[in-house]
């Protein structure tokens, strides 16, 4: 399966060799710069597998010589520790191809796309929400990435329904994508005359953007429509067919982007997130054909998963997939994340270590 997935990858990489070297390609600046990150990212993988072939070659070599009868008993003997030492390392290197492999199709050094949507709690999960958006945006601009509004549905009292937002810049992927799952919050709502605690949940996806070339997204699969966008918009988005439902008819996904005064912007920015959708589509389908060891990580990355616990009362913030509670609910939330990302990569890593070892 590995050889199959990785030649295709290969054959991209003479490919981008061949193409960096067109005087054509050399003389647009943008073509090049995107050509020479892809082969970039593909020289790790590419280098790994020609040592994974070298060490092959050798074991099949090795395999002939001790085939050959004639040879004395202790040349024999040396052959058959060489030909051990050559099979533990053909395993290390075929584990640590699944790895970059897995990254690599993970979206490692990728920028992202996020939403996040209302669950349980009506208004106040909106609202909370909106703290989550606001949370992770004071955390980008610490970090020096860029934030842009993708989408966004707006509630009374300034919460969301749902807002989609793209982050960029280097790292973003790698400290984010532990974000994935679902967010309750326990408070007591603006809404509470009582002053009752109550429960409520969004939740967060940490999809990794894909290039045009990675996703290949045919027109005729295609269904675009086009409407008056609703909500607020300031002056003439709501008099102009402006927003954009954009249908994946293979998939039946569906994204609709109304923010923008433009239709041609609308579009744009919903089929950024309909290739980010679709890539992590496919992620998640190459993750299952790894070996579950490879696939061992802190979280599933599903929305479904109850992954922290934000209670304001007790000042307290509980990442339920690691045991870990903080008391420094406020700080967090004005963007310092630092400690509990820390913290979830340290644990991926023990639980990869972990499955490497075993």
């Amino acid at each position: 399966m590995l050889d199959k997935i990785i030649e295709k990858k290969k054959k991209r990489f003479e490919e981008l060799q061949v193409s960096l070297a067109d005087p054509k390609v050399i003389a647009n600046p943008v073509e090049y710069r995107s050509l020479a990150k892809e082969l970039a990212g593909l020289t790790p993988l590419i280098n790994k597998y020609n040592e994974y072939l070298k060490i092959s070659n050798d074991l099949k070599d090795m395999d002939r010589v001790l085939a050959e009868k004639s040879q004395d008993a202790e040349f024999l003997l040396l052959a058959e520790e060489e030909k051990r030492n050559l099979e533990f390392k053909i395993k290390d290197v075929e584990s640590r191809l699944e790895e970059i492999l897995l990254d690599e199709e993970a979206g490692i050094s990728r920028n992202i796309i996020m939403e996040i949507r209302a669950g349980t709690g009506g208004l106040e999960a909106s609202l909370f929400a909106a703290d989550l958006l606001r949370m992770y945006s004071k955390y980008a601009q610490k970090k020096g990435w860029k934030v842009e509004l993708i989408a966004s549905s707006i509630t009374e009292k300034g919460g969301y329904k749902e807002v989609i937002i793209s982050i960029s810049g280097k790292g973003a992927y790698e400290r984010l994508k532990y974000e994935s799952g679902t967010h309750r919050v326990q408070r007591v709502p603006i809404t509470e005359a009582s002053g009752r605690i109550h429960t409520s949940a969004a939740t967060v996806a940490v999809l990794p953007e894909a290039e045009d070339v990675e996703i290949d997204i045919k027109p005729d699969d295609l269904r675009i429509d086009v409407f008056r966008a609703s909500g607020k918009g300031g002056q003439g988005v709501n008099r102009t067919d402006s927003a954009v439902r954009i249908t994946h008819i293979p998939t039946g996904m569906v994204v609709t982007c109304q923010d923008e005064r433009s239709q041609l912007k609308n579009k744009a920015k919903a089929l950024r997130v309909l290739r980010a959708r679709l890539f992590d589509a496919k992620k998640d389908e190459q993750e299952s054909k790894m070996s579950r060891a490879r696939r061992i990580q802190v979280g599933t990355g599903d929305r479904s998963e109850k992954i922290r616990t934000y209670n304001f009362p007790d000042r307290r913030l509980t990442d339920h997939r690691i045991g870990l509670a903080v008391h420094n609910l406020e700080e967090v939330l004005e963007g310092e994340l630092d400690d509990m990302i820390q913290a979830l990569r340290r644990e991926d890593k023990r639980l990869k270590l972990e499955a490497r070892a075993g």
